[in-house]
């Protein structure tokens, strides 16, 4: 895919739930971000990850099917892309290597996340 502009973000959304998605999609696109995917299962977000030459940040649901999502977030961490979790977890499910990592429960607002990945955009 094609270097979107200065100034334009790149989010990868993982969700399996696909009125989320589309919301997620719709209100990212909206506020001027280009989005990869979305995808819903946790094969398509690794093969996301890897084909994409840049991330500069994504969207993940920790359960994407039955399937946890964490390899995809381990991935995200080791090339140093910010992420944020949707859950319906709560916050002693969590793996402790995320411990850090900003968390929203289900049923999220979109809204909320946007802010959320603008804060960490500007760290």
């Amino acid at each position: 895919m094609s270097d979107p502009g200065p100034g334009i973000r790149r989010i990868l959304v993982v969700e399996d739930d696909y009125l989320l998605a589309l919301d997620l999609q719709d209100n990212l696109a909206d506020a001027g971000a280009l989005v990869v995917g979305p995808v819903g299962t946790l094969a398509q977000a690794l093969e996301r990850i890897r084909a994409e030459a840049h991330l500069d940040g994504a969207i993940l649901d920790v359960n994407l099917g039955g399937e946890q999502a964490y390899p995809a977030a381990d991935l995200l961490a080791e090339r140093g892309v910010p992420f944020v979790f949707t859950t319906g977890y709560g916050a002693s499910a969590m793996p402790e290597r995320f411990s850090h990592v900003t968390r929203f429960e289900k049923p999220v607002s979109v809204a909320a996340i946007r802010q959320a990945l603008a804060g960490l955009f500007a760290r």
